[in-house]
């Protein structure tokens, strides 16, 4: 075995030692008591648990593939032969499993486990913009629906055509932020507006952000640093969409961020929108400047992450769209539209761990 090698199956065994610990500890009548403890061990106990398992396919794989190398120097020349192929086959095993194993042990970001809120806003391009806002915003959607999670949407501002000119949402499940996280940036398109007489291909563009959900132990807001705004609420046209004074505005006064929400007709629940949005940013904010100070990257996706970086083209003429961050181009746009996000999200995750494992070579 290389040093690298003997090290992954000493943290392996540590793994297994752990998951012996917690099995123990779900038993415990004191934590089977406190639910919140039971979720918490019950959780450990799963991510664990598909680690031990993992391990455990490989010393049975290296056990077949011990065996194998005995039987390769048998006199009988097929049962050699037949051990040979056998050995090429668990060889190639040992490697997947060995990747998918340095994969599962690899340093998790904290934040992945999060909710998220996404917030979408049309860019150069005029209306153009304002409608790819919306499809990005309905691709989510579906994205959101086959993965089994919830949108909410907590502010919109939207245009005379049916387009976005920005739109905030909150999208809750199991590790959101973990596949999310990738579409941080400027989302370029190139189509043809249905507005357009000639059939010239336009270029416009919308920018999407990705905040990690901060929980209120993450981000104290004091009452005192907020400034609390209410007004009528309006519509597209300046159409009066309440009668009533339920819209909101919070000024977060020390950092001067401004949050407006007005989607609901009730002041508490606009109230409790903008703060969440809040809370979000405030917690980016907070983890830039921590990641500035020991000059690392805090968001671990592939590229810079910066909102201003261009990561995508979506090419509908072609039906084509490219991540530049990894090269990537498929023809399959129309299918990824419809919340196929996966044939993009996933060789980016693939592309993310490959670096990291590199570093820690």
């Amino acid at each position: 075995m290389t040093t690298t090698e003997l090290n992954l199956v000493g943290r392996l065994r540590e793994v297994e030692a752990r998951f012996r610990e917690v099995e123990a500890r779900l038993s415990d009548p004191a934590v089977i008591s406190d639910p919140a403890e039971l979720r918490h061990q019950s959780k450990l106990h799963n991510d664990l648990g598909k680690v031990v398992t993992k391990y455990h396919e490989l010393t049975e794989t290296e056990s077949r593939l011990a065996e194998a190398r005995e039987l390769s120097g048998d006199p009988d020349p097929e049962i050699a032969q037949l051990a040979r192929i056998e050995m090429e086959q668990l060889e190639q095993d040992r490697a997947r499993l060995m990747r998918d194993l340095q994969v599962l042990l690899l340093p998790q970001d904290p934040l992945d486990e999060r909710n998220t809120i996404v917030e979408i806003r049309a860019g150069t391009g005029g209306e153009e913009a304002a409608l790819f806002a919306y499809d990005l915003l309905r691709m989510y959607t579906k994205y959101a629906e086959r993965q089994g999670w919830r949108v909410e949407i907590l502010s919109s501002s939207e245009t005379g055509l049916n387009g976005l000119k920005e739109v905030i949402f909150s999208v809750e499940g199991e590790r959101v932020y973990s596949r999310l996280k990738y579409e941080a940036g400027t989302h370029r398109v190139q189509r043809v507006p249905e507005t357009e007489a000639q059939g010239r291909i336009h270029t416009s563009a919308a920018t999407v952000a990705v905040l990690p959900e901060a929980e209120e132990v993450d981000i104290v807001i004091r009452p005192e640093d907020l400034r609390i705004d209410v007004f009528r609420s309006g519509g597209p046209g300046g159409q009066s969409v309440n009668t009533t004074d339920s819209a909101v505005r919070v000024t977060h006064l020390p950092t001067n961020l401004v949050v407006s929400c007005q989607d609901e007709k009730s002041q508490h629940k606009n109230k409790a929108k903008a703060l969440k949005v809040l809370r979000a940013r405030l917690l980016e904010l907070e983890t830039t400047r921590q990641q500035a100070e020991i000059a690392a990257t805090r968001r671990k996706m592939v590229g810079t992450g910066d909102r201003s970086e261009r990561i995508r083209t979506y090419n509908f003429p072609q039906n084509r769209l490219t991540d530049h961050r990894i090269n990537l181009t498929l023809y399959s746009l129309d299918r990824i539209m419809e919340g196929d996000l996966d044939a993009v999200i996933e060789p980016l995750m693939l592309e993310d761990q490959t670096r990291r494992l590199q570093n820690l070579e």
